[in-house]
């Protein structure tokens, strides 16, 4: 009984997650952050709308922000592929990264995507290669990185923009390698066991700051999109805390540290349910 109800309850954050009103990275961008200039184009192929980044201020200080929107018109998750980014989109990010390195700025990126867009023309213009360089270039940054999960983070297209110092979950966020639906369907044959696979995954926030994946839960209380002001207001607060924390090393200590962290992830901290 004890092992259903936990199940359900990861479920039920699947849900909340998916949730169609949920705020979103540009509505999290317009309330938290100032003087935002988003740029455009990865200089070899195109601009890709999943993935939006660009200039701005945090509290007065200039930084560099990265993040995928979905979308919510239907004209507008067109555009936006439904936060699904190609190659391009993480050869844009790692664009803005190298600026941010240039000029010193520290980097936020935000998580909200159910994965890579995993299309035909997406692979063979490199979609593999694009996100393995993104981790690459994150795990090597002398900046300050932190990486905030707003909704889904879903499989590598989530990790391409993952890698940080810092990594900060809302509290009705999914974190995971692979969907419940899909997880279900290779484990089981069939979608219809996606409820058991979501607690399998162990992608709830709680679980995942219990496991060390993630540093910081943000409460949203019963759902970011019954009251977004709030929610923004506590995720404020902690990106302030990371910020200040990962500002006061010098930077070697700082990429000492991330790498310390990557590496203590592994089978005998991860916690899985069998």
């Amino acid at each position: 009984m004890k092992n259903k109800a936990a199940q359900s309850k990861a479920w039920k954050t699947v849900q909340i997650a998916r949730h169609p009103d949920r705020p979103q990275f540009l509505d999290y961008v317009n309330e938290i952050f100032t003087e935002f200039d988003a740029l455009h184009g990865d200089r070899v192929f195109g601009d890709d709308g999943a993935m939006v980044g660009g200039l701005a201020r945090f509290e007065g200080q200039p930084v560099m922000i990265v993040g995928q929107h979905r979308g919510r018109s239907t004209r507008e998750k067109l555009h936006h592929n439904f936060g699904m980014a190609n190659p391009e989109g993480y050869r844009k990010a790692q664009r803005l990264l190298d600026m941010a390195e240039r000029f010193n700025l520290p980097v936020f990126t935000f998580i909200d995507t159910m994965g890579a867009y995993p299309g035909v023309g997406a692979e063979e213009r490199g979609q593999a290669e694009a996100i393995a360089t993104s981790l690459a270039q994150l795990s090597s940054l002398k900046v300050p990185v932190i990486a905030t999960v707003l909704g889904e983070g879903g499989s590598g297209g989530a990790l391409g923009i993952g890698v940080a110092d810092r990594v900060i979950m809302l509290s009705h966020s999914i974190y995971s390698v692979i969907s419940p639906e899909g997880c279900a369907s290779i484990l089981w044959k069939t979608a219809e066991k996606a409820e058991q696979a979501s607690e399998a995954l162990a992608l709830t926030a709680d679980r995942l700051k219990q496991m060390g994946i993630v540093e910081y839960v943000v409460d949203e209380g019963e759902g970011a999109h019954l009251n977004p002001e709030q929610v923004m207001q506590n995720l404020t607060l902690v990106l302030r805390e990371a910020l200040n924390e990962l500002q006061g090393m010098d930077a070697e200590e700082r990429c000492e540290a991330r790498y310390q962290r990557l590496m203590k992830f592994g089978s005998d901290n991860a916690g899985i349910v069998s």
